[in-house]
């Protein structure tokens, strides 16, 4: 059995609980949390909850730590700190920092003999594998990568750490003519505004300063700069009826030609039903390679790139051969 421990009980740490319930393989020895352990309620009430300073003193008892914080703040500092006492998965997804948080992680992971997965997920994560899958098979051509209509983990969490800000989604939503224009093997140039909108709905603190709210929203670098962004200001219950689902998906295109001057399109998409709990599918199967990978003596940081696709099944080599090749 390999033994998973849980860093943050938001809503991708409540998906990973339910994620390593579905993987008889594994089992959930603890969560831990920044916030009172008390007032935690796991799904399964037997389930330890611990605060996250305790992490350090069980980790002889777990084999990889999911750390499911968010990436604007949380994994920055807890993915190198956590790096160096245990094996670990994230879902690090600031896309422009990844190079230089890998960097950070890997020393760390280096120096505690760990094996770190970061930014595993679906983008990044399953849209970069399918990226460079078509890239590697169509080597003349264009990417495009599209996503929403959807909500954002990322970015709504961007939203909420903004001063004056009580709660917030926000939705990506693809521009309709682009996806049209890539479909068609027409190969634009898109710029980043050209291809995606970016929706926000925030419910701000009484007497909050909404229009400073919306300004740093907007211009917020990494998130929201580069894209048509409204923002849009509603109450407590609103936000409850209206937007607590957590639908999201979109779609990898490669469009391009062969030697001999053929046109092709290769296409990857998802639709999902609820982003946190799909993405911690995803952390989980990665656990299993990082327990893996750890047990072969490896060190250092990882991305879903680098990792053998067999390493995230739970089933054998040969069983694979006979059943999925």
């Amino acid at each position: 059995m390999i033994k998973i421990g849980i860093a943050g009980y938001g809503n991708l740490g409540k998906g990973a609980e339910l994620a390593v319930r579905q993987n008889p393989d594994m089992k959930l020895t603890a969560i831990f949390t920044r916030r009172s352990p008390g007032s935690i309620k796991p799904q399964d009430p037997t389930i330890p909850v611990k605060h996250i300073s305790e992490a350090q003193d069980m980790k002889n008892d777990i084999d990889v730590l999911l750390l499911c914080g968010g990436s604007a703040t949380d994994l920055p500092e807890q993915g190198p700190a956590f790096a160096g006492m245990f094996n670990t998965v994230d879902s690090f997804d600031t896309h422009a920092r990844i190079p230089e948080y890998f960097n950070a992680v890997d020393s760390a992971a280096r120096t505690g003999g760990k094996i770190s997965v970061i930014s595993a997920g679906w983008d990044p994560g399953l849209f970069s594998l399918s990226r460079m899958i078509c890239q590697a098979m169509l080597p003349q051509g264009s990417d495009y990568t599209f996503w929403g209509r959807g909500v954002s983990q990322g970015h709504s969490d961007a939203i909420r750490r903004i001063k004056g800000v009580r709660g917030a989604v926000q939705y990506t939503i693809p521009v309709e003519d682009a996806v049209k224009r890539v479909r068609s093997g027409e190969n634009p140039a898109l710029t980043a505004r050209e291809k995606h909108l970016r929706d926000c709905y925030v419910v701000a603190d009484d007497g909050a300063d909404k229009e400073a709210i919306a300004y740093e929203i907007r211009n917020m670098p990494n998130y929201f700069s580069d894209y048509d962004t409204s923002v849009t200001f509603i109450s407590d219950e609103e936000l409850k009826e209206k937007h607590s689902a957590m639908p999201h998906g979109g779609f990898v295109i490669r469009s391009g030609s062969t030697g001999d001057g053929s046109s092709h399109v290769m296409e990857f998409s998802l639709k999902l039903g609820s982003n946190p709990a799909f993405t911690s599918g995803v952390l989980v199967a990665c656990a299993r390679a990082a327990y893996r990978l750890g047990r072969e003596g490896q060190t250092g940081a990882r991305t879903m790139l680098d990792i053998a696709p067999a390493y995230y099944s739970p089933k054998a080599a040969a069983q694979l051969r006979g059943e999925v090749l």
